[in-house]
């Protein structure tokens, strides 16, 4: 399949929901209010160190515009498995890597340029 090199922007309006990765059943929960929760996700995962022993955490999250496949959620932490005031970046997949990939999904990608360390895919509303 040729893919063109145009991505569209990520809806924020589409992000709030429960993203779960099944194999190592870490979750994160993006609230409409701007608010977050997140269980099971690895120090390693989210940080790139800190150990692989799951965490719970909580706090405030912020979708930043930076363009077509740039796009990305701050997660500031409040309460939980990181100290208080860590920001940890997720990557929202854009309309064309939903298309391809079968739903929308979040990333945790500790070097920006890296490969993801864990992707999670929304949940279908109940």
């Amino acid at each position: 399949m040729l893919v063109s090199g145009c991505t569209v922007s990520v809806d924020p309006d589409e992000l709030p929901g429960a993203y779960r990765d099944d194999k190592t059943g870490g979750e994160i929960v993006l609230e409409s209010d701007g608010t977050f929760s997140a269980t099971g996700i690895s120090g390693d995962d989210a940080m790139g160190g800190g150990g692989a022993d799951p965490r719970d955490f909580s706090g405030q999250w912020e979708f930043i515009d930076s363009g077509a496949g740039r796009d990305r959620v701050f997660l500031s932490v409040e309460h939980g498995g990181f100290r208080k005031g860590d920001l940890i970046q997720l990557y929202p997949s854009d309309s064309l890597e939903r298309h391809m990939n079968g739903g929308p999904m979040v990333a945790f990608r500790p070097d920006p340029d890296g490969p993801p360390s864990l992707v999670l895919t929304k949940e279908a509303a109940p």
